[in-house]
Protein backbone atom coordinates (compact mmCIF):
# COMPACT_ATOMS: atom_id res chain seq x y z
CA UNK A 1 0.00 0.00 0.00
CA UNK A 2 1.69 3.15 -1.14
CA UNK A 3 2.48 5.57 2.19
CA UNK A 4 0.53 8.06 0.84
CA UNK A 5 -3.37 5.68 1.21
CA UNK A 6 -1.52 4.82 4.59
CA UNK A 7 -1.03 8.33 5.72
CA UNK A 8 -4.48 9.60 4.52
CA UNK A 9 -6.64 6.50 5.87
CA UNK A 10 -4.34 7.38 9.83
CA UNK A 11 -5.99 10.82 9.55
CA UNK A 12 -9.30 10.29 8.52
CA UNK A 13 -9.28 7.78 11.35
CA UNK A 14 -7.89 10.46 13.80
CA UNK A 15 -10.30 13.46 12.52
CA UNK A 16 -12.79 10.89 13.60
CA UNK A 17 -12.02 10.48 16.92
CA UNK A 18 -11.35 14.12 17.77
CA UNK A 19 -13.62 15.83 16.15
CA UNK A 20 -17.40 15.83 16.73
CA UNK A 21 -18.55 17.17 13.59
CA UNK A 22 -16.73 15.79 9.80
CA UNK A 23 -18.10 17.78 6.62
CA UNK A 24 -17.17 16.67 3.45
CA UNK A 25 -18.59 18.43 -0.33
CA UNK A 26 -19.44 17.22 -3.68
CA UNK A 27 -20.40 18.11 -6.69
CA UNK A 28 -22.78 16.66 -8.89
CA UNK A 29 -21.45 17.62 -12.55
CA UNK A 30 -24.12 17.44 -15.34
CA UNK A 31 -23.07 18.05 -18.89
CA UNK A 32 -25.25 19.05 -21.99
CA UNK A 33 -26.60 15.74 -22.55
CA UNK A 34 -27.52 15.37 -18.57
CA UNK A 35 -24.72 13.05 -17.50
CA UNK A 36 -23.08 13.10 -14.46
CA UNK A 37 -19.50 12.92 -14.17
CA UNK A 38 -19.07 10.04 -11.70
CA UNK A 39 -14.62 9.03 -10.60
CA UNK A 40 -13.90 5.29 -9.21
CA UNK A 41 -11.15 6.45 -6.02
CA UNK A 42 -8.25 4.32 -5.92
CA UNK A 43 -8.58 3.65 -2.21
CA UNK A 44 -12.27 2.68 -1.69
CA UNK A 45 -15.19 0.69 -3.89
CA UNK A 46 -17.54 2.31 -6.23
CA UNK A 47 -17.82 5.36 -8.41
CA UNK A 48 -19.04 8.59 -6.85
CA UNK A 49 -19.23 12.26 -7.54
CA UNK A 50 -16.18 14.08 -6.78
CA UNK A 51 -15.11 15.83 -3.56
CA UNK A 52 -13.72 15.57 -0.23
CA UNK A 53 -13.32 16.98 3.03
CA UNK A 54 -14.10 20.19 4.08
CA UNK A 55 -10.97 22.28 5.88
CA UNK A 56 -10.51 24.21 8.31
CA UNK A 57 -11.00 28.27 7.07
CA UNK A 58 -12.29 26.45 4.06
CA UNK A 59 -16.12 26.71 2.94
CA UNK A 60 -17.54 23.79 1.74
CA UNK A 61 -18.55 25.19 -1.82
CA UNK A 62 -14.08 26.45 -1.92
CA UNK A 63 -14.00 22.91 -1.14
CA UNK A 64 -16.23 21.49 -3.71
CA UNK A 65 -14.55 23.46 -6.14
CA UNK A 66 -11.29 22.39 -4.99
CA UNK A 67 -12.10 18.85 -5.11
CA UNK A 68 -13.66 18.96 -8.46
CA UNK A 69 -10.35 20.62 -9.95
CA UNK A 70 -7.88 18.49 -8.29
CA UNK A 71 -10.27 15.06 -8.72
CA UNK A 72 -11.03 15.61 -12.04
CA UNK A 73 -9.35 18.32 -13.93
CA UNK A 74 -13.08 19.97 -14.01
CA UNK A 75 -13.48 24.19 -13.29
CA UNK A 76 -16.60 25.13 -11.77
CA UNK A 77 -18.16 28.37 -13.72
CA UNK A 78 -21.32 30.54 -12.12
CA UNK A 79 -23.66 29.35 -10.21
CA UNK A 80 -23.20 26.17 -8.45
CA UNK A 81 -26.17 25.36 -6.44
CA UNK A 82 -26.11 23.64 -2.97
CA UNK A 83 -28.63 20.52 -3.39
CA UNK A 84 -28.71 19.40 -0.16
CA UNK A 85 -26.79 18.90 2.90
CA UNK A 86 -26.86 14.69 4.33
CA UNK A 87 -26.26 12.82 7.21
CA UNK A 88 -23.73 10.30 6.49
CA UNK A 89 -23.94 8.77 10.24
CA UNK A 90 -23.50 4.83 8.51
CA UNK A 91 -19.90 6.20 8.01
CA UNK A 92 -18.96 8.05 11.02
CA UNK A 93 -21.48 9.55 13.60
CA UNK A 94 -21.18 13.09 12.89
CA UNK A 95 -20.03 13.12 9.41
CA UNK A 96 -22.24 15.64 6.65
CA UNK A 97 -22.04 16.08 3.16
CA UNK A 98 -22.90 19.00 1.24
CA UNK A 99 -23.71 18.49 -2.20
CA UNK A 100 -23.43 20.80 -4.99
CA UNK A 101 -25.31 20.86 -8.44
CA UNK A 102 -22.38 22.29 -11.56
CA UNK A 103 -23.86 23.08 -14.67
CA UNK A 104 -21.66 25.38 -15.71
CA UNK A 105 -18.44 23.76 -15.62
CA UNK A 106 -15.14 23.35 -17.72
CA UNK A 107 -12.68 20.33 -18.41
CA UNK A 108 -9.64 21.85 -20.28
CA UNK A 109 -7.96 18.55 -20.02
CA UNK A 110 -8.95 15.32 -18.57
CA UNK A 111 -7.04 14.18 -16.12
CA UNK A 112 -4.62 10.49 -16.77
CA UNK A 113 -5.86 7.91 -13.95
CA UNK A 114 -3.43 8.58 -10.50
CA UNK A 115 -2.58 7.51 -7.29
CA UNK A 116 -5.98 9.08 -6.29
CA UNK A 117 -8.47 8.56 -8.94
CA UNK A 118 -8.69 5.66 -10.69
CA UNK A 119 -10.99 6.56 -13.91
CA UNK A 120 -13.76 8.94 -14.12
CA UNK A 121 -16.25 9.36 -16.73
CA UNK A 122 -19.82 10.74 -17.24
CA UNK A 123 -23.06 8.78 -17.00
CA UNK A 124 -26.82 9.08 -17.56
CA UNK A 125 -28.65 7.39 -14.54
CA UNK A 126 -29.88 4.41 -16.47
CA UNK A 127 -26.63 3.39 -17.52
CA UNK A 128 -24.27 3.67 -14.22
CA UNK A 129 -21.14 1.81 -14.25
CA UNK A 130 -22.07 -1.36 -12.30
CA UNK A 131 -20.18 -0.73 -9.17
CA UNK A 132 -21.73 2.94 -8.60
CA UNK A 133 -22.40 3.58 -4.68
CA UNK A 134 -26.13 3.15 -3.90
CA UNK A 135 -26.13 6.55 -2.49
CA UNK A 136 -24.42 8.51 -5.53
CA UNK A 137 -27.13 6.83 -7.76
CA UNK A 138 -30.56 7.75 -5.30
CA UNK A 139 -28.50 11.53 -5.60
CA UNK A 140 -28.27 11.41 -9.27
CA UNK A 141 -32.40 10.31 -9.17
CA UNK A 142 -33.14 13.20 -6.67
CA UNK A 143 -31.19 15.73 -8.67
CA UNK A 144 -33.49 14.35 -11.82
CA UNK A 145 -36.37 14.32 -9.79
CA UNK A 146 -37.31 11.01 -9.96
CA UNK A 147 -37.13 10.39 -6.09
CA UNK A 148 -37.75 12.61 -3.30
CA UNK A 149 -34.65 14.49 -1.37
CA UNK A 150 -33.22 12.47 1.65
CA UNK A 151 -31.90 13.91 4.50
CA UNK A 152 -29.64 10.15 4.42
CA UNK A 153 -26.34 9.74 2.19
Amino acid sequence: MPIKRIVTRSLQRYWRLTRGLTLGAQGAVIDAEGRFLLIRHTYRPGWHFPGGGVERNETALLAMTRELREEAGVIVGAGPELFGLYANFQAFPGDHIALFVVRDWQQPVPPKPNHEIAEHGFFTVDACPDKIHPSTRQRMLEILGHAEPSVDW
